[in-house]
């Protein structure tokens, strides 16, 4: 054996060990390679075998059994019981900022037969070395103390003046802005998504808590589990969550909610409204399959007993599916008894175009709608007046209860009025919120006119799509009440909602809009103008 391989083998055997405080600081930062390499150099001038490194990037709050690459690191020890390895880190702060775990570290390492060296510190055995190692180590407990301290202040300032500090939702994104440090954007695609999810619920369009999960999984874009969904947790933040309203708080922190220093994904109105409609009692959820083979499953009943009709599939003898809607309500006389589903839905969908008004009425529905957004311009203007006047009597009752804590000496009465204060700054933000928004129309009344003008015209053409949530606002939008279906005679007549009415009763001449069954220019309209479209829908529904 040569004298070099010798030497190799009676070589001091070290280990080296590096931390920085979190991941990001390892992924952007080059803390760990410059600890690693001045460690390495440190071995070679020693003579050492470095045979192993253990990085952190966790911090573990003191406790060095919170960080894997520690733990890892007696592990190797323990795995190595007659070898006595150097134990070499960069700075005495790397190796514990706790003063108990420090000396807890120590004994530790002590019985596991390694030897600390510190590139910066020299370890002394002595009494004085001893108690002078103890005094580092409570300083930087007291450092890292400190440290924790100032940035909690500082993120407390931060939600204080309206800026978010926490971990950016979904849809959002950090930026650095100069003079206001970091700040939420929105982050596209996925802004888009959850603007629209936000936005369906509260407007109806998106019936239930499932629905709105429907939605989500049914874009690409949107991040799914491990199993391709999205979780009923996840959608329920995303409804409650305040920061898409422009909101910032941090009750952990006393820090009521204020707005914040961030453009919201939808209007406090809007998030308002999602609210009220989640405080309004859980509904069951939909089935994932609802509208994909039967477009009127829960929609049609039973025109004898007026309970929803089952769907079901029949297979035939040479294997091919024969689908079906039936009523299967003991004692109804069409118990048992089925209705083919083209049957049952071609009947729907004449009925649905029967609900197409003729190009006269919707030249006199144009003019009455624009006469009434003129009407909706002035009494926004007045709510606008009221608003204010509503917001600054809620800033004076805030300002009285705070000079009444001023002059309190009850701790139970400033509990009190800091209670009495926060529901009134809720108050506030709600109607400040409204005063900002809700006012302030986006769009221009043709833009709303025309997309109204679109889906009156033809309803039938936005349900002939296809698509399961089109058919479903469709469902919503144009019947006030689900429709009973007689398997003898079909349909029963059906109870529209309130525009279609009203679509029905001017033809009919019964609102008058400036005379009874004249136009604006006293163009007469009769009742024929349905009937008409009726009769012709059916020769050219499929050109529509």
């Amino acid at each position: 054996m040569t004298l070099e391989r010798i030497a190799e083998i009676i070589k001091t055997k070290a280990v080296i060990y590096c931390r920085v405080s979190s991941r990001k600081q390892a992924s952007e930062g080059a803390g760990l390679d410059s600890q690693e390499h001045r460690c390495r150099v440190y071995a070679e001038d020693k003579g050492y075998q470095v045979t192993a490194v253990f990085p952190d990037d966790a911090s573990g709050g003191g406790d060095f059994m919170n960080r894997p690459g520690m733990v890892a690191l007696l592990a190797y020890l323990d795995a190595h019981p007659d070898e006595n390895f150097v134990v070499i880190f960069d700075d005495l702060k790397r190796y514990a900022r706790d003063t108990e775990f420090h000396l807890k570290l120590k004994r530790v390492m002590a019985e596991r037969g390694a030897t600390r060296e510190c590139l910066n510190f020299a370890f002394d055995d002595s009494d004085e070395g001893e108690f002078f190692e103890t005094i580092v180590a409570a300083q930087s407990q007291l450092e890292r103390k400190q440290n924790r301290r100032q940035v909690l202040q500082k993120m407390k300032a931060r939600v204080e003046q309206g800026y978010a500090v926490f971990r950016a939702p979904r849809g959002y994104r950090y930026i650095k802005q100069r003079g206001n440090g970091k700040v939420l954007v929105r982050d596209e695609p996925l802004a888009s998504i959850i603007q629209e999810a936000l936005e369906g619920y509260a407007c109806g369009r998106f019936d239930t808590q499932s629905e709105v999960r429907q939605f989500l999984e049914s874009r690409p874009e949107y991040p799914k589990a491990k199993s391709g969904s999205v979780t009923y947790d996840e959608v329920g933040r995303l409804l409650t969550l305040p920061i898409y309203a422009g909101y910032v708080e941090a009750p952990s922190w006393n820090i009521s909610r204020r707005k914040g220093q961030h453009e919201g994904l939808v209007t406090a109105e809007t998030w308002h409204k999602i609210q009220d409609r989640l405080q309004g009692g859980a509904k069951a959820p939909a089935r994932k399959d609802l509208g994909d083979v039967f477009a009127l499953r829960g929609f049609v009943l039973c025109a004898d007993c007026e309970n929803p009709l089952y769907s079901c599939e029949s297979r035939g003898s040479s294997g091919k599916r024969y689908p079906y809607y039936l009523c299967q309500t003991k004692g109804c006389d069409s118990y048992g008894k089925s209705i083919r589903r083209d049957t049952l839905e071609g009947d729907f969908e004449e009925l649905l175009k029967s609900l197409r008004p003729s190009q006269k009425l919707l030249a006199l529905i144009r003019d009455m709608f624009l006469h009434a957004w003129e009407l909706r311009r002035t009494q926004m203007t007045e709510m606008r007046k009221l608003l204010r006047r509503e917001v600054s009597k809620l800033e004076k009752q805030i300002e009285s209860f705070l000079d009444k804590i001023a002059d309190a000496t009850s701790a139970t009465a400033v509990t009190a009025y800091e209670r009495r204060i926060e529901r009134l700054e809720q108050d506030r933000l709600r109607m400040q919120g409204q005063l900002e928004t809700a006012c302030q129309p986006k769009a221009a009344p043709a833009e709303y006119l025309e997309l109204a003008l679109q889906f009156f015209s033809n309803p039938w053409k936005l349900w002939d799509s296809g698509r399961p949530e089109m058919r479903r606002l469709v469902l919503r939008l144009a019947f006030e009440e689900r429709l009973a279906y007689c398997r003898k005679t079909g349909p029963r007549t059906p109870k529209t909602t309130l525009p279609f009415n009203m679509l029905r009763e001017v033809s009919w001449g019964k609102v008058g809009y400036g005379a009874p069954g004249l136009t604006r220019t006293g163009t007469p309209v009769k009742a024929t103008d349905f009937e008409s479209a009726a009769s012709t829908n059916s020769a050219t529904g499929a050109r529509a």
